[in-house]
């Protein structure tokens, strides 16, 4: 298989999705999975996004270099967006590849539930009514 390659970035501008699809595209790839995760209508009509960015790189780097390891990745970017977005705008995009498709499919999960659980950025739903924050799953005991 060819050199394993890891993009991680967390950015204001929108993901280049097709870019990042043609890149995981190389030999001994046999699979490749993409999660695009998108701001929903949650009664919102926009969400802003916020990021301690050295430490959610850092975390991000520390995901992303443990699900390489072990499910045998040739490819993994993983991109996280902060920022205001609009409805229907990528928020965080996963392309993981493998030489098969179970270890590309386990991987983009375990990345996935891994940012969610522990990366510190924080979402906020934007609404006519007023904005509220959105619990996560590593949000604050105790926090409002």
């Amino acid at each position: 298989m060819s050199e394993i390659e890891c993009l991680v970035r967390v950015q204001e501008e929108d993901v280049a999705v097709a870019d990042l699809l043609a890149a995981a595209r190389r030999s001994g790839v046999g699979g490749i999975v993409l999660f695009d995760g998108i701001v929903r209508d949650d009664d919102c009509d926009a969400m802003e996004l916020e990021a301690y960015h050295e430490a959610a790189v850092a975390e991000l780097q520390r995901i992303a270099s443990d699900a390489i390891e072990r499910h045998a990745l040739a490819y993994l970017a993983v991109v996280h967006r902060v920022g205001r977005l609009a409805l229907g705008e990528n928020i965080l995009v996963i392309v993981a590849a493998a030489a098969h498709r179970a270890a590309a499919f386990a991987a983009c999960r375990e990345v996935l539930e891994a940012i969610k659980a522990g990366v510190p950025i924080w979402k906020k739903e934007c609404a006519s009514g007023g904005d509220r924050w959105v619990r996560g799953e590593h949000w604050p005991e105790g926090g409002t």
